[in-house]
């Protein structure tokens, strides 16, 4: 019994005695250039302890001096050391045959980069954050080959990115965004600080395993998840906010001069007498000084069967528009939990709130309109109005413009808009036998926004004229409107595939992926209601009473039908001697949108490629590191389309029938989604230690079935114009991507890139048809900019159509015109059948980014900079004219007089102007984007804050731009044709951004 229990103490002992043995082994793991490697693993098999470096490559492990550490890191050959007692520096060197071994995410999968087939930008996750700005895909504008990235500063805006080419007049062009696994619309919800990888998939190779939503291509978001010890990562920082562009306005003489020689003909004495009472700026008068801050905590860590991180972010946005706010508060988690040794599961789950209170964008027009003679108030507090008595501008006489007051039009604009994003997902991933997994996730995502508008009728009408009092407000007027809206939907997405991965006889790579998803996107209501005369006191502000009839102005309730979308999809993927590489894939999508005989589709891709310096001829060239040659061909589809829908006119008159109801649209019975085919190829290659890595792609892209609207045959007694398959549109393009790294001693290293791509978009057929035209890039003075009809053949989508300006008339100052047989008449000679013509496109044929950067020592700087070549961008405010407006300072001063008869700017005028290229300017601009200072301080040892870093950015601060307007990047409404995109109207101005910041860890 003694032996027993002294045998059983022992065995108690023995792990302390053990411990006693070890002590804390502390070192460095770095790069062949000095640079600290984070995330290596050290081991100790004799002490059976593991530990992680840190962010600057530092660990601390528990063994004994003698133990063999072994260190790894994926891209790098591992090595095995001695542990001593002095601390230890330990060199890592990139895997000997490759510097491409990271890993990129795929679609149901990840793939090393030199093992891919496909064109795939990969963007760093400290590329994205390096850029202060709210959302991700702003971050990566200029940083990836054949990605256009236009980008609003309006708070809360929504940046266009279009990838390789817009393919479709009418349907989506957004790509399709996949977060840990759950599609999304878009990533506004998601703080940039919590992703740890950004894909975009761009040829048809990476995109067919999406199928009927791959056409626009596809960006991957991985979201981080903890590992190591644990840790506790800050950031925060502030910035301010201005125009980067400003357009100078006439001044109040100058606007007295420019007008009274418009007015000349009814005034010979003139309008307006000289030295007015009020000079005012009126850009001045509605922006501010904009400012933002972001605050963001993560915790993050492991251990042997739990990985997890937690999030907290908030970001809080004051615009330069005066009373425009935007708050984000975002929370995420994401576990990871190892049940077994073959199960693993994984849990993500986010939430967003956002508080906007915008503002009127249409305020920016009014203030380049209105005239510098009217106040903002007069000295009784009324505000400002275009009257003019005797030539001077007050509070009576005759009207002059149109204009309202854009202070008044901010005062009385009182908009909130609340939502909530929630986003989850669990993955379970069962390694049934060593070679085999099988992998089921679940994705949903529910977002809820409420909306209200209170407008103050009486206010406003008062603000209109300052001679109007409350007891002559019209009766029969409603004294205040109330626009409450809500919206809310439910998707889920759910996915079960195998994964089969084996080398076979150490030459056959193969891994095959097979499985099937259920998406859908719930039923979605949309409910508006107006009412008037309600109870001014917000906290009544409900949709109470709203079966009161006699108080409802507005209902508008929209149901849109659940969309389901069932998918079969499998890929395989072949290496054959580490140099010979083929990928397949196939997706069976079937589309509850369509009618049964068109809901399903085949999309299929296949992908080649040849590691040429693997090759016995070129494997001892010493210079090349990386030569990769790969193509692909694959179909694509694209579900965001016009679908068709029965109209019914009642009331129609029957000869001897009376009144009744007719059908009067036409169902096309093969109407399905665009299919896009695309044939795609290019290299790859590293030089000179890998210090020079780059790509070069070729693609031609064509949409064969694009959807735009036919009128019917006139015989038929329909009116209606109805979506059908008619047309088809090309994308061909090349992109180009160069990078040099290199370091000039143990201080001091650097590197310098940059991409350029170049586009040709056209609609290069159609079938016999006759199209019903989408008159697009409406001023809202009765002149448009765009159109798309049978005549637009050859040319680009988002084509400006308008007549060509001639110059001036020398006799009298007038605009000209030229006609189509080239002569040149004023406007009220111009046909607008015969004598307009196409001139250009929103679309630019060439992007381009640069980025440069280097680390002495602690100090981090870089630049990166964006620009587009080719497109064409319209002056819609500069146009917008009615009578009486101000005008730029740069048309008020040395225009057309019957003493100056040489002038280009024409003599002053009053008529609407024609829509005309001269108001059409070159949108080509270079802009720096992003410049970044940062100083690390020297942290010491064991110190309660392991990390920190200063930092300054320059975001946007300057440009060159040959457009005399706000910004030549126009979002406007993001619509191509039929809307207000390139035309600058009502548009918010580009804003530069200085900011102070600091990252901190714990």
């Amino acid at each position: 019994m003694k032996n027993f229990i002294f045998s059983f103490l022992a065995l108690l002992l023995l792990p302390t005695f053990m411990l006693g043995q070890t002590q804390a082994i502390k070192g460095k793991v770095v790069d062949s250039s000095g640079m600290g490697i984070p995330g290596a693993i050290i081991a100790s098999a004799d002490a059976r302890a593991t530990a992680d470096a840190d962010f600057d490559g530092n660990f601390t492990i528990n063994a004994k001096p003698g133990d063999i550490l072994k260190i790894s890191m994926l891209g790098f050959d591992s090595v095995s050391v001695p542990a001593t007692a002095a601390p230890m520096t330990i060199t890592l060197k990139e895997a000997g045959d490759t510097a491409l071994k990271e890993v990129v995410v795929i679609g149901y999968g990840t793939r090393k980069k030199i093992d891919n087939t496909s064109a795939v930008s990969s963007i760093k996750s400290e590329e994205i954050t390096k850029m202060k700005v709210m959302n991700a895909s702003q971050a990566i504008q200029g940083k990836a080959a054949g990605v256009q990235v236009s980008t609003s500063d309006a708070p809360g805006s929504t940046p266009s990115v279009v990838i390789r080419g817009a393919g479709t007049a009418l349907g989506g062009r957004n790509p399709l965004y996949v977060v840990d696994g759950m599609p999304t619309d878009n990533i506004n919800n998601i703080n940039t600080n919590d992703i740890t990888s950004y894909e975009v998939l761009k040829d048809a190779s990476s995109l067919a395993i999406y199928g009927t939503r791959g056409a626009n291509g596809v960006i991957m978001i991985t979201t981080k998840a903890g590992k190591g010890k644990i840790t506790v990562d800050v950031e925060s920082f502030a910035g301010v906010r201005s125009p980067l562009k400003t357009v100078k306005m006439a001044n109040a003489d100058e606007y007295v001069r420019y007008s009274n020689a418009a007015y000349s003909n009814v005034f010979p004495q003139g309008r307006f007498s000289a030295n007015q009472p009020y000079n005012t700026d009126w850009l001045d008068a509605i922006t501010r000084t904009g400012s933002y801050t972001q605050n963001n905590i993560a915790v993050s860590g492991s251990s042997e069967n739990v990985k997890y991180f937690f999030s907290l972010g908030n970001y809080e946005e004051k615009g330069i528009l005066n009373g425009s706010d935007y708050g984000r508060t975002t929370f995420r988690n994401n576990n990871e939990f190892k049940l077994s040794e073959k199960v693993k599961l994984t849990q993500n789950f986010s939430v967003s709130t956002i508080k906007n209170t915008p503002m009127p964008l249409s305020a920016f027009t009014n203030a380049y309109r209105q005239s510098p003679l009217v106040p903002v108030r007069y000295a009784d507090g009324k505000y400002g109005v275009p009257f003019v008595l005797n030539g001077v501008v007050g509070e009576t006489g005759e009207s002059f413009n149109n204009v309202g007051n854009p202070v008044a039009q901010l005062d009385y604009t009182n908009e909130q808009q609340k939502s909530v994003t929630l986003q989850g997902g669990l993955k379970l991933d069962w390694d049934i036998i060593k070679s085999l997994k099988f992998t089921s996730q679940f994705n949903g995502e529910y977002y809820t926004y409420k909306q209200y508008n209170y407008v103050d009728n009486v206010a406003l009408w008062l603000s209109a004229d300052p001679t109007r009092t409350v007891e002559k407000y019209p009766l029969d007027l409603n004294k205040n409107t109330l626009t409450r809206s809500r919206d809310e939907y439910f998707n889920w997405n759910l996915s079960n595939y195998l994964t089969y991965n084996k080398v076979f006889a150490e030459i056959h790579d193969v891994e095959v992926t097979a499985g099937i998803e259920a998406n859908v996107q719930g039923t979605r209501e949309k409910l508006t209601i107006d009412r008037k005369n309600v109870n001014p006191n917000s906290n009544y502000w409900s949709l109470k009473d709203v079966n009161n009839v006699a108080n409802v102005t507005g209902y508008k309730d929209e149901a849109l039908n659940q969309r389901r979308l069932a998918s079969y999809f499998a890929r395989f993927q072949y290496k054959l001697m580490d140099k010979y590489l083929v990928t397949g894939t196939v997706r069976r999508d079937g589309s509850s949108q369509f009618n049964e005989d068109n809901r399903w589709g085949t999309f299929p891709s296949v992908g080649l490629g040849w590691i040429i310096s693997k090759e016995s001829f070129l494997s001892n060239v010493e210079p090349i590191n990386l030569l990769k040659l790969r193509g692909s061909w694959g179909r694509l589809g694209n579900q965001n389309v016009p679908l068709n829908t029965q109209v019914f006119t009642s009331g129609v008159d029957y000869p001897d029938l009376g009144s009744g109801t007719t059908i009067n649209s036409q169902v096309d019975p093969n109407l399905s989604w665009e299919i896009v085919e695309e044939l795609s190829g290019g290299f790859d290659f590293e030089m000179f230690n890998s210090r020079l890595k780059g790509s070069f792609d070729l693609y031609d892209k064509n949409t064969t079935n694009t959807i735009l609207n036919v009128k019917p045959y006139s015989t038929s007694g329909i009116t209606l114009a109805t979506p059908a398959h008619v047309g088809e549109v090309s994308n061909k393009g090349y992109e180009i991507a160069l990078r040099w790294d290199d370091k000039i001693n143990d201080n001091l290293s650097y590197w310098v890139g940059g991409n350029f791509s170049h586009n040709k978009n056209e609609l290069t057929s159609l079938k016999n048809v006759q199209l019903n035209p989408i008159i697009g890039g409406s001023l809202g003075n009765g002149q448009n900019t765009k159109i798309l009809d049978n005549t637009s053949v050859g040319q680009p989508l988002g084509s400006f159509y308008m007549y060509e300006y001639a110059g001036v008339d020398p006799t009298n100052g007038q605009m000209l015109y030229y006609k189509a047989d080239g002569s040149k008449v004023p406007q009220t000679g111009l046909d607008e059948l015969k004598d307009k013509k196409y001139v250009g496109t929103l679309l630019p044929t060439s992007t381009y980014g640069v980025t440069l950067g280097l680390t002495y020592k602690n100090i981090d700087f870089s630049v990166d900079g964006y620009g587009t070549g080719g497109a064409k961008v319209y002056n819609g405010k500069k146009a917008q004219r009615f009578g009486g407006e101000n005008v730029e300072a740069s048309m008020a001063n040395g225009f057309w007089t019957p003493t100056n008869t040489t002038s280009s700017i024409p003599a002053p005028s009053n008529l609407t102007p024609y829509a005309s290229t001269y108001y059409l300017e070159s949108a080509d601009f270079f802009r720096i984007n992003n410049i970044t200072l940062g100083y690390k301080l020297p942290i010491k040892e064991n110190n309660f804050i392991s990390y920190c870093r200063l930092y300054v950015n320059a975001i946007n601060p300057f440009i060159t731009q040959k457009f005399s307007g706000f910004s030549p990047d126009v979002v406007s409404d993001g619509k191509l044709v039929e809307g207000t995109q390139g035309v600058e109207l009502d548009a918010y101005p580009s804003l530069r951004s200085f900011v102070v910041g600091a990252n901190l860890k714990f």
